[in-house]
Parts: C-alpha cells; sequence; structure tokens
C-alpha cells in the first residue's frame, strides 16, 4: 500500500483561462538570461495580468480551464513554485507541462467542472493525493484525477522531483533493496 503523501492544500485561489502558456508564466527575454527562478518570477503572467506576481502570497492556489500549461517546454512550474503557488487545478494541461510540473515536484491535478465553481478569492482545499478538490467558501466538492499510486510519477512527487527521486533510487540500487515500481 502507498504511504500517504501530505500533500493537501488550503489557500486563496487566482483564476486563469484557457491556452495559458508556459511564456506567459516565464517570459522568454527573461529566461534566456539566465536568472534565478525568484528574479523570473516577479514577471510570471505580466504580459495578460500585469502586477499579478506581485499580488501572489504563498499558499495561493490556481484554478484554470482548459489546455493549461500549452506553448513551449519552459520549466514554468519552478516559476509557479518560486512565487508560493502551491498547486495548480486545471480542467485539462498540457501532459508536458504536467510531466514537468511532477519532475519538480510541484503538484497538479486535472478536475472537471472545477473552474466555474470557483470565483478569485474563494479559499480552496486540494488534496492532491486524492484528487478531492473543495470550495469552502462556497462549500462544494470536486473529484479530480489523482495519481495512481505505486506509479514512477507517484513516487516521483512523493519524493518532491526527479532529482530527489533518483538520488534515493541510486542509494537504493547500491544498496542491493531498489525494486521498480
Amino acid at each position: 500500500m502507498a504511504e500517504k503523501l501530505g500533500l493537501r492544500f488550503q489557500g486563496r485561489v487566482w483564476k486563469f483561462g484557457d491556452n495559458i502558456s508556459t511564456d506567459l508564466m516565464m517570459p522568454g527575454h527573461l529566461y534566456s538570461r539566465m536568472l534565478p527562478w525568484e528574479e523570473i518570477a516577479k514577471h510570471s503572467m505580466a504580459a495578460n495580468r500585469p502586477g499579478w506576481a506581485e499580488q501572489v502570497r504563498r499558499g495561493d492556489i490556481i484554478i484554470a480551464r482548459r489546455n493549461f500549461g500549452c506553448g513551449s517546454s519552459r520549466p514554468a512550474p519552478r516559476i509557479l513554485k518560486a512565487l508560493g503557488i502551491t498547486v495548480v487545478v486545471a480542467e485539462s494541461m498540457s501532459r508536458l507541462f504536467f510531466r514537468n510540473a511532477v519532475n519538480v515536484g510541484f503538484p497538479v491535478l486535472i478536475c472537471a467542472g472545477a473552474y466555474d465553481a470557483f470565483e478569485e478569492g474563494d479559499v480552496a482545499e486540494v488534496d492532491a493525493e486524492t484528487g478531492q478538490v473543495r470550495n469552502l467558501t462556497r462549500g462544494t466538492a470536486f473529484q479530480g484525477e489523482a495519481l495512481a499510486p505505486d506509479t514512477p510519477p507517484y513516487e516521483i512527487l512523493k519524493a518532491g522531483g526527479l532529482d530527489t527521486y533518483l538520488k534515493d533510487v541510486i542509494a537504493r540500487m547500491k544498496k542491493g533493496t531498489w525494486r521498480p515500481a
């Protein structure tokens, strides 16, 4: 049986619509300058929501509509993580963004119906392990698509990202205790 991840978050909601590109989250002109993640994060979403990054508080949650994280393969989840966003819930998202998020230990969740059930500023509770999404302001709840336990993506997220996961796998391989999921 899989152990509990402890990936339950509660925070203020920011809403984003369809087709939010990684280029909006992580402007290319800054990424190419090799700045620290925290510096790039100050400019996240500036093209469509000027000043948004300054308003974000640690613990905030993004609820999005469809195709969140489309665009290039930039490491945009690192930017959201650097801002203090704890989880992204979307009705659909780019598979590349999804895997990039898991690989950096940033929880993401697909949940049909969540976008229309929240207003910006509502308080959400998201359990990324079970897929449960609750609007604490309005008293509604939804079931999202949780990662299947004991699968590589689940294990990577549980470890806090791919780097940590691989270090653990290598250490267990050296001890002869590693078995693939």
